[in-house]
């Protein structure tokens, strides 16, 4: 029988959340988490399964992966597997990460699954086949049969469908097919074509991917003279979170004023982020937000004024829809006080 080896991080290796998120890896020979649902349907026994800590892999990538190679190095596999990762952005780059690496040193399939809304998807969706998953835990079931379709296929010796057929995000590439209704290129042009212009709906056969490019920012001419603003995606916010700013696909904003703080102090301000340990913001909310750094700054003349507010939100899982909406709502703002720039801090 053929073999498989699954990754997951910390919180679905039933290790723990954010407390265990820097863990390093770890293999079992077992299976663990998302592991016994793949074993009921894949045509592969997952003989190990392999753990990580997002964090570990986010911010140790080169050892993470040499470590997790050296794991495998022995081992017989004819597939490897990642996630599901839904909407969780760490997890998602954690789990293209390593099958990018184990594609390339064992010559293996590998297979994951994300959210579309994963920044994950646009780094690794050339590389392998990336299913279009849920985004959030409770998709896991309809995530792992979709996963398991197309890993049946690869281990079967079966093609993989078109993306649009098996569900995975478009790689680019493109294949020549008969069509099953045998019409040519010619007539298929000219159906789309009549179609288009009396207004009717069709489906091209290139589709070309709508880029959101963002115009470069001029530089600021005079920075001793420039009025800057500071915006967050740590969630920072006063210790009450007056504006209810979810920790996790935030829909809602802050703005908090500045004007006469020279530092924001734990106590008075947290985190709400659900992503990483709140430890060290919450002790020093100036690792997030440097309110701190900026006003000796300001106070030098190394720029000219601070913005007397700050805004925050929470990245962690805010679709770039939600994300355009509060930028959109916060930049009348910045244009009342005449704000030449802005420091966006992320994590």
């Amino acid at each position: 029988m053929k073999k498989a080896i699954l990754y997951i991080n910390q919180f679905f290796g039933q290790i723990g959340g954010e407390d265990k998120a820097g863990i390093e890896p770890e293999i079992h020979e077992e299976h663990i988490g998302p592991a016994l649902q793949f074993a009921k349907t894949l045509h592969a026994e997952i003989t190990h399964t392999v753990i990580c800590g997002d964090n570990y892999m986010g911010t140790n990538t080169d050892a993470a992966v040499e470590t997790i190679l050296g794991m495998l190095k022995d081992k017989e596999f004819d597939i490897f597997l990642a996630g599901p990762a839904f909407q969780a952005g760490r997890y998602g780059v954690a789990c293209g990460t390593i099958c990018k690496a184990v594609k390339e040193e064992f010559h293996v399939p590998v297979v994951t699954s994300m959210n579309e809304e994963n920044p994950g998807v646009d780094m690794f969706k050339k590389e392998m086949y990336i299913l279009q998953g849920g985004n959030i835990a409770s998709k896991m079931r309809k995530d792992v049969t979709a996963m398991v379709n197309v890993a049946n296929k690869i281990l079967d010796g079966l093609p993989v469908g078109s993306a649009s057929e098996d569900g995975y995000f478009p790689r680019g590439i493109r294949h020549m097919v008969w069509l099953k209704d045998k019409k040519p290129a010619s007539e298929r042009m000219v159906d789309m074509l009549v179609k288009k212009l009396n207004g009717l709906p069709f489906e091209t056969e290139l589709p070309i991917p709508k880029l959101d490019r963002v115009p470069i920012a001029p530089a600021v001419k005079d920075l001793t003279k420039a009025k800057i603003a500071l915006l967050n995606t740590g969630g920072i916010v006063p210790v009450d979170n007056p504006d209810r700013i979810q920790s996790a696909s935030a829909t809602r904003w802050g703005r908090y004023d500045i004007a006469d703080t020279t530092a924001l102090k734990g106590g008075e301000y947290k985190t709400i982020h659900a992503g990483f340990d709140p430890a060290a913001a919450d002790a020093d909310p100036n690792v997030i937000t440097p309110v701190d750094a900026l006003k000796v700054l300001e106070k030098e003349g190394f720029f000219g004024r601070l913005h007397p507010y700050f805004y925050t939100t929470v990245g962690t899982g805010t679709t770039e829809a939600e994300a355009r909406r509060m930028a959109r709502e916060i930049v009348p703002y910045l244009e009342e006080d005449q704000v030449d720039a802005c420091i966006m801090v992320s994590t």
